[in-house]
C-alpha cells in the first residue's frame, strides 16, 4: 500500500510539472493554448465581422483565441504584429495576409519557433501548416465573370478591382475570370489593368471615376475587396450611369445593400467572415492536437463540414450571393 502511496504522489507531482510548464507544454486540452487571429486590417466592416467570430468562438469554448491587427492594409505593418505574436510565444497564428510575399519570412520565423500557422485567402503560400478557404478560388472568380456576362450580353469593356496586386485570393479570382471571359465571352475586353483600392472604398470611388470619365462606354466592374464594389457603385451612380454599368463582386449587406437595394450593384457575393474566423482556430486546433487532416475534414462550423484538401489547402462551400430577391434577408444582414 506504502507503494501505491508512493507511485500515486509521483504521478501526480508529474502532472503538475507538465501543467505548470508554457503553453506548448499544455498538449492535453484545447483550452490551454493562447491562438491569435490577425486580419489584412482591422477597420472595415469585413473583419470587424471577423472579430465578431472569434469572440464568439472563445466565449463558447473557453479557448483563449483573440483577435489583433493593423487598422490599415499594409503588409509590411502585419508583419510587424506578427513578430510581436512570435515574441509573446502563441501557440498558433490565423492570419488573413495583406501581402502573402511581406508575410512569407515572418511567417517561416513563426513555423521554427513551433508556432501552428493557418493563411486564409492566401493558398499559394509555403510557410503555413493549412491554408482554409471559403470555396475554390477558380470557381468564384469565373461565377463573376458569369454574371457579369450574361448582364451584359456578352459585349463591351469591363474592369477588374483587387485590394491589391499582392492579394493572392483577389487576383486568383480575376484571373480565373479573365480566362473564362476569353473563352466564353469573347465580344468582351478588359479595360486598363487591374485596379489597386488597398481595401479603400474611397480608393475605389476615386479610381472608377477616373476611369469611367475616360471610358464612358464601360460596361461592367468586378470588385474583389469588400468595399469595392460599393465604392463602385457611388461613382456609377454620381455620373448618372447606374443600370447602365453592370457591378458584381464580394461585398456585405451592411456596406453594399442599398446599392442591391437600387438595383446599382447587380450582385454581391460573400463568405461569412464571422465562420472563416471559427473555422481558422477550430483548424488550428486540430493541428495543435495532431489530430489527421484529410479530404472530407468536419470542423463543425456552417461552410466548412466536408472540406476537401488539395496539398496545404482546405476548401469548403461557403458563398452566399446577395441580390434583389434576398437583400433583406436578416440572416445575411450583418
Amino acid at each position: 500500500m506504502k507503494k501505491v502511496l508512493i507511485a500515486a504522489c509521483c504521478a501526480v507531482l508529474a502532472m503538475g510539472a507538465v501543467f505548470a510548464g508554457g503553453s506548448k507544454d499544455k498538449a492535453a486540452g484545447k483550452k490551454g493554448y493562447r491562438i491569435a487571429v490577425v486580419p489584412k486590417l482591422t477597420s472595415i466592416s469585413w473583419f470587424e465581422r471577423m472579430e465578431v467570430g472569434v469572440n464568439e468562438y472563445a466565449k463558447a469554448t473557453g479557448v483563449d483565441a483573440f483577435y489583433t491587427g493593423p487598422a490599415e492594409g499594409d503588409g509590411a505593418l502585419q508583419a510587424r504584429f506578427i513578430e510581436d505574436l512570435i515574441s509573446q510565444g502563441v501557440d498558433a497564428i490565423c492570419v488573413v495576409p495583406f501581402s502573402t510575399q511581406a508575410l512569407e519570412p515572418v511567417l517561416k520565423k513563426a513555423r521554427e519557433a513551433g508556432i501552428v500557422v493557418i493563411s486564409h485567402e492566401a493558398s499559394g503560400m509555403t510557410n503555413i501548416d493549412y491554408d482554409i478557404e471559403a470555396f475554390d478560388n477558380d470557381a468564384y472568380g469565373r461565377h463573376f465573370m458569369e454574371k457579369l456576362g450574361e448582364l451584359t450580353g456578352g459585349t463591351g469593356d469591363y474592369i477588374f478591382e483587387v485590394g491589391s496586386l499582392t492579394s493572392e485570393s483577389h487576383n486568383q479570382w480575376v484571373d480565373a475570370a479573365k480566362v473564362l471571359q476569353t473563352q466564353k465571352f469573347p465580344g468582351m475586353k478588359q479595360y486598363g489593368d487591374k485596379i489597386e483600392t488597398a481595401d479603400n472604398m474611397n480608393t475605389s470611388y476615386n479610381k472608377v471615376k477616373e476611369v469611367l470619365t475616360a471610358n464612358p462606354n464601360l460596361k461592367g466592374i468586378q470588385g474583389s475587396a469588400m468595399p469595392d464594389v460599393a465604392g463602385a457603385a457611388l461613382a456609377v451612380e454620381e455620373l448618372g450611369l447606374a443600370g447602365k454599368v453592370k457591378i458584381v463582386g464580394t461585398s456585405l449587406v451592411s456596406v453594399s445593400g442599398k446599392y442591391i437595394k437600387d438595383g446599382t450593384i447587380s450582385m454581391a457575393s460573400f463568405w461569412d467572415p464571422a465562420l472563416a474566423g471559427k473555422a481558422m482556430i477550430e483548424l488550428a486546433l486540430k493541428v495543435l492536437n495532431k489530430e489527421k487532416i484529410e479530404n472530407g475534414l468536419n470542423l463543425n462550423v456552417p461552410g466548412y463540414t466536408n472540406l476537401s484538401l488539395t496539398g496545404k489547402v482546405l476548401s469548403g462551400q461557403a458563398w452566399i450571393d446577395i441580390t434583389k430577391d434576398n437583400v433583406d434577408d436578416p440572416a445575411i444582414n450583418f
